[in-house]
Formats: C-alpha cells, sequence, structure tokens
C-alpha cells in the first residue's frame, strides 16, 4: 500500500494528478464536499454561539469509509483541494470527518495542475488555514439562517414552496427593477442626418453630430442643405493607440465567453473547470488579474517566437478590487506554447482558445492607429458634417485578440481609410438623408451583465456568479425568454437635389435573445421583501458583507461575532412581518367588467398568475378565475386581454365521440379529450388553434405515449414501467421510483417492481420546498449536545 494518499474533490482532477506522481503516492476524491449542514431542521445551535450540526451526506457515506480505510494505511495524508474557501473548508471537513491528526496531515493548494506546480507544492506543505474555513462556515451560517426564517414568511404571505436567500433575492431585485424601469421608460423620437460625398469618384460619409428634435426642424436643415455647397473646412489627423485588456478573471471570462461564444454562466464554469482539471488552464474561479512571474516569461517568450520582438510587450496588471480573494492568479493557458487544443469537446477547444488569446494579447504590445476626422459643410450651415477614419498603422495586440463590448450603444462607425482632401477643396453630394430614430429603455440583462452588475455593487463573488444565476432561474423568479418584438413605424427624408422626399418604413424594436426576465412572483416576492426586509436587500448591505466575509478570511474578526450582530435584529424583523403584515398578491385593479358591472383584477393566486371577476365580500357571489398565458404579466395585461381569457374554454369539435377543447391551466395552455391532455407548443395560440391542428397534437402524443409504455400489469393499473428523458422508471400511481443498475425493465415482474418501490435507496426524491416551518422559535431552541464532528481541535 502507498505511504502517501492525496486527496482532491474531483475525480478528474485526481486522475491528472496520479499521472505526475510516482507509485508511492495514491490519489483519491472526495467527490466535492463530503458533509454540510444537516437536512433536517436549522442546524445551527443559535443558543450555543451558532454551533453548526454537520452530518455526512447520505450518498458520501461509502465515499467515507473508504477514505477512513486508506488514511489508516497511509503514512502522510496530503488534503490537495482548491485553493479557494470553498476549498480549504472541504480540506477541513474531509480532516475532521476522517479523524486526521495533524502529525500525519499535510495542506497543499497549487493554481495549476502541472507536475511542476505539484511537486512545488508538495515539498512546501501547510496546516488548514482556519481562517479561510471560518469565511466559509459563515457565509454557510448566514445563508441558512436567511432561507430557513424569510421562507415560511413568504409561505404565509404569498405563496407556498417560495424561498428567499441573501445573494439571490438581491440578484433578482437588479432584474425586477431594470424591468419596472423599461416598464416605465416613455421612448421620445429624434432624427439623425447622414450623408455621403464624393471626392472625385471616392465616397465620404459623415453625419451631423446634433439630433434634431422634429420633422419640422430637420426639414428645414435639409432645405438649407439642397441650396449650398459643400467643401471641406477642416482636417484632423491625430496619432492614437488601443490597448490589450487584462486577463481574464472569473468574471470577465464569463462576460467574454456569453458575448463570443453564446456560453451561459454555468456552461463557460462547467467547461473551464474540465479544462482546469486537465492541467490545461489555471484555477478558473479568481478575481484578481495578476500573472506570476513564471506566465509573464512564458509568454514574452512565445509571442517573440511566433510573432517577433516588435509584439512583445510584457506588463504587470493590478488588480482593481481591495478585496480580491486569496490573491490567486488570472486564468490563463498553463503552457503558452499549446496555441490550440487538438484534442477534447469543441466547447473546450473554443474556449480554451479564447483564454489563450486573451491571456498572450494582454503581454503584447499596444496598436498604434491613426485617427482622421474631416469636417464638411458650409460657413451658412448651422452645423457641419463630421466623418470620422481610422487607420492601423501597427496592429500589436490586433494580431491575435480583441475584446467585445456589452454596452450595446447605437453609436456611428469609424470609416477605414478616408481619402486625401484639404482645407477648402469641393466636394459633391451623393446623398444626404435624416432618419428618424428613438431614445432606448435601458437593456435587460443577459447573464454576463448582470455578472458584471453584481461584481460592480461588490455582490457575490466568483465562486457565487454562476450558482446564484442558476439559482434564480430554477426557483422560478427569473425566466430566460426571447421576444420577437414589434413592427413600428419611422419616417425618413431624402434630400435629393434641392427636393425632399418623405418615406415611412417599418423596423422591428423590442427584439430580445437570452435575456432575463422577472416573472410575476418574482415582482411580488421582491416588492414584499423591499418593504419588510429593506436591510437584507440593499446593495450596499449585502456588499458590506461580503467585505465582512473577507476580513474573517483574513482573521481580522471572528465569524460567530459577526453572524450575531446580524441575527438578533433580523430574526426581530422576520417574527414583526409575521404578526403584522398584510398578504402579498401584486393585484393590480384592471377595470370593471362591461356586463355584470363586476371588479376585474390581475393578480398571484395559489396556482400562479391569474385574473379575477367579482370579489365575494363586496358581491356576495363567488368569482370567476382564469389563468393568464405564458406570455402575459399581471402587471402589463389590459382589461380587454383579461376579458379574452375568460372565453376559455372552446370548444373545437369532437374526435371518437367526444368533445376536443382548448384551455389554459396551471401549467400552461392544453388540448382536452376526454381524459388525455395534450400540452399546446409554442407557437399555437388557445384563443386561434383549430380542430385540424387540435387533432395533430392529440395523435403526436398518443404516438409518444405508445412508445413510453414499456409493460404493465393488468393485476395492479397502478404499476407501469415506463420510459423517460433519462431512461427506465417504475412508476406506481404518482409516485417514480428509478430501477436498480443492471435490471431490465421489459423483464420485471410485479413483485420485484414492488420489491424496488419498498426499498429506500430507490425512493422518489422530495420537492425542494417541502420543509415544514419550525413550530418554535428558532431563538428558543434547546442547546443540543455537542457532536464529535463539530468539536473544536
Amino acid at each position: 500500500m502507498s505511504k502517501n494518499l492525496v486527496i482532491v474533490e474531483s475525480p478528474a482532477k485526481a486522475k491528472t494528478i496520479e499521472g505526475y506522481l510516482g507509485k508511492d503516492f495514491i490519489v483519491k476524491s472526495s467527490f466535492g464536499h463530503v458533509r454540510d449542514l444537516a437536512s433536517k431542521g436549522l442546524a445551527i445551535d443559535i443558543e450555543n454561539n451558532f454551533l453548526p450540526d454537520y452530518e455526512v451526506s447520505s450518498d458520501k457515506k461509502a465515499i467515507v469509509a473508504e477514505l477512513k480505510k486508506l488514511t489508516k494505511e497511509a503514512e502522510v495524508v496530503w488534503l490537495a483541494t482548491d485553493e479557494d474557501r470553498e476549498g480549504e473548508a472541504i480540506s477541513w471537513h474531509l480532516y475532521e470527518t476522517l479523524g486526521l491528526s495533524k502529525k500525519e496531515t499535510k495542506r497543499i493548494t497549487f493554481n495549476e495542475i502541472t507536475k511542476t506546480a505539484i511537486l512545488k507544492a508538495i515539498e512546501k506543505p501547510r496546516e488548514i488555514n482556519k481562517p479561510l474555513v471560518d469565511a466559509q462556515q459563515a457565509r454557510r451560517v448566514l445563508d441558512r439562517l436567511v432561507g430557513f426564517e424569510l421562507s415560511p414568511v413568504l409561505w404565509k404571505k404569498v405563496r407556498p414552496s417560495l424561498s428567499a436567500g441573501r445573494v439571490q433575492s438581491v440578484a433578482v431585485r437588479l432584474i425586477v427593477e431594470r424591468e419596472k424601469e423599461i416598464m416605465h421608460f416613455l421612448s421620445e423620437s429624434y432624427f439623425r442626418v447622414a450623408g455621403s460625398f464624393l471626392k472625385g469618384k471616392e465616397g465620404i460619409k459623415a453625419e451631423v453630430s446634433k439630433h434634431f428634435g422634429s420633422d419640422t426642424e430637420v426639414e428645414a436643415f435639409l432645405k438649407d442643405c439642397g441650396n449650398t455647397t459643400f467643401s471641406v473646412l477642416d482636417v484632423q489627423t491625430k496619432p492614437a493607440k488601443k490597448t490589450p485588456a487584462a486577463p481574464f478573471t472569473t468574471s470577465t471570462l464569463q462576460q467574454e465567453a456569453s458575448l463570443k461564444l453564446g456560453f451561459s454562466v454555468s456552461r463557460t464554469m462547467q467547461v473551464a473547470q474540465r479544462l482546469y482539471e486537465a492541467g490545461r488552464i489555471t484555477y478558473m474561479r479568481t478575481d484578481s488579474v495578476n500573472l506570476s512571474e513564471t506566465a509573464m516569461l512564458g509568454a514574452e517568450s512565445e509571442i517573440k517566437s511566433a510573432y517577433g520582438n516588435q509584439y512583445s510587450n510584457p506588463t504587470k496588471y493590478a488588480t482593481k478590487s481591495a478585496n480580491a480573494q486569496e490573491a490567486h492568479e488570472a486564468i490563463r493557458p498553463t503552457d503558452f506554447g499549446l496555441h490550440a487544443l487538438t484534442a477534447g469537446d469543441s466547447d473546450e477547444v473554443r474556449l480554451y482558445d479564447l483564454i489563450w488569446k486573451r491571456s498572450i494579447a494582454s503581454q503584447m504590445s499596444h496598436a498604434q492607429l491613426e485617427r482622421t476626422t474631416i469636417s464638411i459643410g458650409n460657413e451658412k450651415l448651422a452645423e457641419i458634417f463630421a466623418a470620422k477614419g481610422e487607420v492601423i498603422k501597427f496592429d500589436g495586440f490586433l494580431k491575435v485578440y480583441l475584446e467585445t463590448s456589452l454596452d450595446d450603444e447605437d453609436d456611428a462607425e469609424l470609416s477605414g481609410l478616408l481619402p486625401a482632401v484639404t482645407v477648402g477643396e469641393k466636394l459633391d453630394v451623393q446623398f444626404i438623408r435624416a432618419t428618424q430614430r428613438f431614445s432606448r429603455a435601458p437593456s435587460r440583462y443577459v447573464e454576463a451583465a448582470l455578472v458584471k452588475k453584481l461584481e460592480e455593487l461588490g455582490i457575490g463573488r466568483p465562486s457565487t456568479y454562476a450558482p446564484t444565476i442558476s439559482t434564480i432561474q430554477k426557483r422560478g423568479y427569473v425566466e430566460k425568454k426571447e421576444r420577437e418584438g414589434e413592427e413600428r413605424a419611422y419616417l425618413v427624408l431624402d434630400l435629393k437635389g434641392t427636393e425632399i422626399v418623405r418615406e415611412t418604413k417599418t423596423e422591428i424594436t423590442g427584439r430580445d435573445k437570452n435575456k432575463l426576465f422577472p416573472t410575476d412572483i418574482g415582482m411580488v416576492v421582491t416588492d414584499f421583501l423591499k418593504e419588510h426586509f429593506e436591510h437584507i436587500m440593499d446593495y450596499h448591505f449585502t456588499a458590506e458583507v461580503e467585505g465582512q466575509f473577507d476580513e474573517i478570511a483574513h482573521g481580522k474578526i471572528v465569524w460567530t461575532d459577526m453572524i450575531r450582530t446580524f441575527y438578533n435584529p433580523f430574526h426581530e424583523s422576520v417574527e414583526d412581518t409575521l404578526e403584522h403584515s398584510e398578504r402579498a398578491t401584486g393585484e393590480r385593479i384592471l377595470g370593471v367588467h362591461p356586463v355584470s358591472n363586476k371588479k376585474v383584477l390581475a393578480r398571484i393566486g395559489r396556482f400562479g398568475p391569474m385574473i379575477q371577476v367579482g370579489d365575494e365580500k363586496e358581491d356576495g357571489e363567488k368569482p370567476q378565475f382564469a389563468s393568464l398565458h405564458a406570455s402575459q404579466s399581471i402587471h402589463t395585461i389590459t382589461l380587454e386581454d383579461a376579458l379574452e381569457l375568460f372565453k376559455l374554454p372552446r370548444v373545437l369539435g369532437e374526435l371518437e365521440g367526444e368533445v376536443v377543447k382548448v384551455n389554459v391551466g396551471r401549467f400552461g395552455p392544453y388540448i382536452q379529450l376526454g381524459k388525455l391532455f395534450v400540452s399546446l407548443k409554442k407557437e399555437d395560440d388557445p384563443m386561434q388553434i383549430q380542430l385540424d391542428r387540435a387533432l395533430e397534437l392529440i395523435v403526436e402524443k398518443r404516438e409518444v405515449e405508445a412508445n413510453r409504455l414499456i409493460k404493465d400489469f393488468p393485476e395492479n393499473m397502478e404499476v407501469q414501467l415506463l420510459n423517460g428523458r433519462y431512461g427506465a422508471y417504475l412508476k406506481i400511481g404518482k409516485d417514480n421510483f428509478k430501477l436498480p443498475k443492471g435490471k431490465e425493465a421489459a423483464l420485471l415482474t410485479l413483485e420485484e417492481c414492488l420489491a424496488i418501490a419498498a426499498d429506500p435507496a430507490n425512493a422518489p426524491k422530495k420537492k425542494p420546498g417541502a420543509r415544514k416551518a419550525p413550530a418554535k422559535k428558532p431563538a428558543a431552541k434547546k442547546p443540543v449536545a455537542k457532536k464529535p464532528a463539530a468539536k473544536k481541535k
């Protein structure tokens, strides 16, 4: 047996490292955290100085047992988890759970998984950094306290099964507030004037810097242009330069991968994780732009070799953030000599290419440019036309890479090379055109833009951006949607000689792709939390908490003191809100029903957004209800659209002696034929769909159902073996059970199926949000006996 046991958190990382170490080392994976706060109850003893109650999760018990056995056989245990707070916490939990001692345990970290880095780390081991562990504990405990106490408030005051979180709720607030800005934005029109001038056969495109407020004003200017001879009034040529962007941090990598590759934030991190574990790039969770001396020398050598000495400009970048976590290196290739991957999936190849180019460009020379501005006009004209051109004199880093901007401004583009002209030279007019434009509402966030905003506000850290954005979508507070946009008319005025020709054209405006939209429940919950928990929802407070985590990591404050300062006033707010606040439904009165004269309102109901006609307290009659379509919102729906919903269900015809009808339910619009329910496709409108289309959907559904059934049992029709999205599974009544490995679904008997259902290992997973609210206040809990795993060393 090997004398040395190395424990890392992922099997891919273990495989790479094992290839670098000799036969005296065995490398094993813990598969992430081996223990966490207990899943039942609060798992924090508030009265006992916020003592966490940790437990080994059921799926990690076999791994822990194996690691315990291996630690007894090894002389030295090397804890080699990631170098950030989460990695340090994993090492500490392993140390506690496996019952290790300081004498036999060594902690090692490395920024890249290369043979040199691994061997260097083994030469300089250290002990577990407890302040780093405490910073992670503080985050975990604080987030559990907030979620555990806020969620029951939402269940009681808004809707069951909702959840709240310290960072996620603030992230949702950003998206909600942006949506409200868009809803309240009033667009104003203006006119931009552009012209095309000729010097001989060479064209010069130019634009007037002033925006004209009305068609009357711009028409007057065009008339003046029609009676004018144009000449060159001024020519200015200035040298300029472009500087390369700093190497990637987690945030900038997520932004650039979104813009250049179309990756979501979570996809970027998954691919980067694989590249890191394969030894291709440095650690991918970092807010540092620093490059090591070794990396800079490697980049310099490669630039000179591949492009020439004039392209090399070694540059040391400084991290702007005062709280950059644990002084990591920027994300870069481990070997600058490897320009591109020849193996790996396409995502890995593309992301590596992006990282290599950004890193190498950061160490290259500035691009040298020449910018020319030609002013065109006449002394009698109130405004002048400006033509701007840009010529690259030396490409420098642009030979490799150019950063993309998240800002979506509609600025005038620079021309390339402009023709040589002299002041006073006469120019012919090819055309002058005024085009109506419109001021634009703020853009909705894409995932990468939200990461940028969170980073600017100091909310979250590199390790939390992707999980936060995934969580707010999974919990139904935010949706990533595409919006087709609407047709809009705009006016174009063309000056032809001395005559002005007007033309009305159309364009599509408001088209959105992969933008983050708040759901109705997301908006209602955000408004409720802002009203009753202003402190939690405050951007500055959330950033201050991150700063306190940093101070804990540096050993400046005790984590339990920080938690206590936060918890006491927070718990009082929770109790006060539970006792005194009103229910939040987002109710919005739309008007009065034209026939019944009853009040019509939009609100959040038990099963989601809905329209209600009438009020039992006012009318003495039971109200009518209708669910909104997926594309509708209680905040924007009109009375006319709301009344249309009550025209459902619509009877479309008959099939096989049964009525075919269309309706809208809890999960969206559907076709019903007896006991068969068929969801409508995205392109189908329940108010417009006809019988022939409904029959197509019914036939399609029946084919899917026929292929779905593997086997059933006439003696017990509740038991079925079915094909699902992830393979075969067992269904009994409303419960689904996974099949043990090696079991052939078609060969199972009824008795075997019932035995599978009785085995707890195959039990259906509980739905999130199903835990019960605590019967007693957390502060009143009695101290629990200390568990061995939580003892202080």
